[in-house]
């Protein structure tokens, strides 16, 4: 296979569904560690910080830094920074996206009158929090999101994602926001400007085809699709533009890795 320099790796239903680990994820990351091969992990979780996601995976016995992890938060926040620093939000989210927009200088507000209404995955969802985020977009504010999944993968299932949440504001205000994370490109942008690599050296690995993989392709980056989660290989590889590769697990990738070989199965 490819000598990859680096990778770019999802987190729900790559590593872990839930609380749960997924098999081969610790073993991979072991594998990486050892070779001191460059990973990032790429999350649509914008509930989360850096810290937040290092300790789950600790307590799975996977080694992760900080500095490792890059989330739609963090997307999210730089790209409202860059475009208008020091701006006013109002947030729908979890504490990942507030720590994430504080960080980068934002300031957050609880009424209507901001320039940005910001959307995150926000378990604790309640109607006022969906009113005066539609009331805020009427009134002018720029609509951002930052990710469209529709689904997220859990123990007991496929619960409702940010990209469900979100669509209840884009309806009623009749305006469509701006998505950050996968599979869009600012997300990956970032990764790659972290990792300071080409996209030709890196490549993404996810369960998802339209999140993951689709982020990988419209960067023009090759994909390493895993066969653990949403996606399944025969839906995978039936895409207009499949995925560079599919494998069954982690597992396999190591295994392929180690013999230096094509991993096509």
């Amino acid at each position: 296979m490819k000598n990859y320099k680096a990778y770019l790796i999802d987190l729900d239903g790559t590593l872990y569904k839930g609380n749960e680990i997924i098999p081969g994820a610790k073993e991979f990351i072991d594998y990486l560690n050892e070779h001191e091969i460059p990973h990032l992990y790429v999350t649509n979780n914008s509930t989360k910080s850096p810290t937040d996601v290092v300790a789950k995976l600790k307590q799975m016995n996977i080694h992760a830094r900080p500095q490792e992890v890059v989330t739609s938060a963090m997307a999210t926040a730089d790209y409202i920074a860059s475009e208008q620093p020091g701006a006013t939000v109002f947030m729908v989210g979890a504490s990942g996206l507030e720590t994430a927009l504080k960080d980068a200088g934002l300031t957050l507000k609880s009424d209507t009158n901001v320039d940005y209404v910001v959307m995150g995955l926000d378990e604790a969802i309640t109607y006022e929090k969906l009113t005066t985020a539609t009331l805020a977009v009427q009134k002018g504010a720029v609509f951002i999101s930052t990710n469209k999944d529709p689904s997220i993968p859990k123990e007991q299932g496929f619960l409702p994602g940010n990209g469900s949440l979100t669509s209840v504001v884009t309806v009623s205000s009749k305006t469509e926001p701006k998505f950050i994370g996968k599979p869009e490109t600012p997300i990956m942008k970032k990764a790659l400007d972290l990792l300071q690599l080409d996209r030709s050296e890196v490549a993404m690995i996810g369960d998802l085809y339209d999140t993951d993989i689709l982020s990988g392709i419209n960067i023009g980056m090759d994909t390493i699709h895993v066969q653990t989660g949403v996606t399944s290989k025969v839906d995978a590889m039936n895409k207009p533009i499949p995925p560079t590769y599919s494998i069954k697990d982690l597992f396999v990738l190591i295994q392929k890795l180690e013999k230096g070989s094509d991993i096509h199965e």
